[in-house]
């Protein structure tokens, strides 16, 4: 697998904080925080609401504005109780019970927060896991530095508490890593502290701003440096990386010009291509993005590109450089859930091959968890990937008021179809002589386009006085009656 330059870009304002990470001068990673924070990683002591055996889960109220979402599988045990054969979510929680509990997914949409009563707490090399004996070692170090790691941490545990060695700690110095152990075993005997002394629902443990987590989790040697445009924000990562990595302080630098940092470093125009549906591919093809509730779609087009050689060698072009873009753009989007990628369908297996092996490499640098199908004889993959935050497509932006989120607003034939009707049946329907509408300006402009004389047919077929003007409360198929009355009144009016 190719190489990679890696950079990390943090830039932080009175507004929000931006963290872009680079790979080879392509944004790969987005993520931006602002007043509202993710609530990802937070502990809570929440109070059980409602007990539902029927969904073998139960919602709790961790004091945000809609209940948690907690699933019998995100119980653990914690009273060292012998598990039961089958376990019911009744005997575990009840109405009103208080539970520690952390959050896995933040609210999206109508659904609230997904939470587990199984806390871990994140160093930077390990992880802790106050409920589980289990020590594990990242599958990404090497091999002999697995066995040396394994063999400390082994040893190193404390009796009934689990471990997970991070990848960061690859190449870390045996006080380091017992440094960082320390420190989370202190941190969880002051969660255990503040839930003895907090009043449901509470946070009760809140987890790092943007900046400093990822620089915690993501931040090592395969960066060659992370740049940063405020000076407060730049102090505060290099002075907890002199205390967890002293080695990789000198690949961190302050960004003092003039020029926005993102902008110097070309990446505010990727991020503006975030909002956009397609997305161009080097040869001239394109893949069309279509997120919906309950799944994305991601279609690969050979859009302008011919090819050289023959029709086959145009279509695997395309879907390589496709796979590259498509992994790309799940990461850059944060794109979670069912998503089904439709590739251009290839008739030798041998092609389908390599493009699995191309979706497989580029996959491997995806920091969030993923499962993905083989490509069948159509060209389908299904694949599924961690959702864990709304996404930044959501995040950037809202539901249009005009379509309500569904990408298509009402033909220009159609709204003024649809207008003249509904004024047609207001004329029949009513009893007054004159009537004054109130019309979209947009739609108002379609109406009244050269040659319909719309208003001159709905007089001579109902008998009565029609104007329309334009009023910017309507929306594009909406008619108001402004005004209604005696033959005469509506002149009066528009004097």
């Amino acid at each position: 697998m190719a190489e990679f330059v890696r950079e990390m870009l943090i830039s932080h304002d009175s507004s929000e904080t931006r963290v872009a990470v680079v790979e080879d001068g392509a944004l790969v990673e987005f993520y931006l925080e602002r007043a509202k924070r993710s609530v990802v990683g937070n502990i809570y002591l929440a109070r059980v609401r409602d007990v539902l055996p029927g969904m073998q889960a139960a919602f709790v109220d961790i004091g945000l504005e809609k209940n948690a979402f907690l699933y019998i599988d995100e119980v653990v045990d914690t009273d060292g109780s012998v598990e039961l054969p089958r376990r019911e979510i009744s005997q575990l929680l009840s109405s009103g019970q208080q539970v520690v509990v952390q959050v896995l997914k933040d609210p999206m949409g109508t659904k609230g927060a997904r939470v587990t009563t199984d806390v871990t707490l994140p160093g930077r090399f390990l992880v802790l896991m106050p409920f589980s004996e289990f020590v594990g070692i990242s599958r990404k170090l090497p091999d002999a530095e697995r066995e040396r790691l394994h063999a400390l941490i082994t040893e190193a545990a404390p009796p009934g508490i689990g471990l997970i060695v991070r990848t960061a700690a690859a190449g870390a110095s045996d006080k380091d890593l017992l440094a960082d152990l320390e420190f989370l075993q202190r941190l969880w005997k002051r969660v255990q502290h503040q839930t003895g002394e907090a009043l449901a629902p509470e946070v009760i443990y809140t987890e790092m701003d943007l900046a400093l987590r990822f620089t915690r989790d993501v931040f090592g040697e395969d960066f060659r440096r992370l740049i940063v445009d405020d000076r407060a924000t730049f102090d505060k990562l290099v002075s907890f990386l002199k205390k967890t990595s002293p080695h990789l302080v000198k690949r961190v630098s302050l960004y003092r010009e003039k020029v926005p940092l993102f902008d110097f470093a070309g990446v505010d125009s990727q991020i503006d291509a975030v909002l956009e549906r397609t997305v161009r591919l080097p040869s001239g093809g394109y893949i069309a993005i279509d997120q919906t509730e309950a799944l994305t779609a991601i279609d690969v087009n050979t859009g302008s590109f011919t090819g050289r050689r023959s029709l086959e060698d145009t279509i695997v072009k395309t879907n390589l450089e496709a796979a590259e873009e498509v992994v790309r753009q799940l990461r850059l989007r944060d794109i979670g859930g069912i998503i089904v990628i439709d590739f251009i369908d290839m008739e030798d297996p041998a092609h389908r091959q390599q493009l699995q092996q191309r979706l497989g490499d580029a996959l491997e640098r995806d920091r969030t968890k993923t499962r993905a199908s083989e490509i069948s004889r159509l060209g389908l993959v299904e694949m599924t990937r961690k959702n864990v935050t709304d996404g930044l497509y959501n995040v950037l932006t809202d539901p249009c008021p005009t379509c309500h989120g569904q990408g298509r607003v009402l033909s220009e034939a159609t709204r003024r179809i649809m207008v003249e009707r509904r004024m047609r049946e207001t004329l029949l329907a009513g009893r007054s002589a004159a009537y004054l509408f109130g019309i979209a300006p947009e739609t108002l402009a379609i109406v009244n386009q050269p040659g319909r004389n719309v208003l001159a047919a709905l007089r001579a077929e109902t008998h009565k006085q029609v104007a329309m003007v334009a009023d910017p409360d309507c929306g594009p198929a909406e008619v108001r009656v402004l005004i209604e009355g005696k033959a005469g009144s509506i002149e009066r009016a528009l004097r």
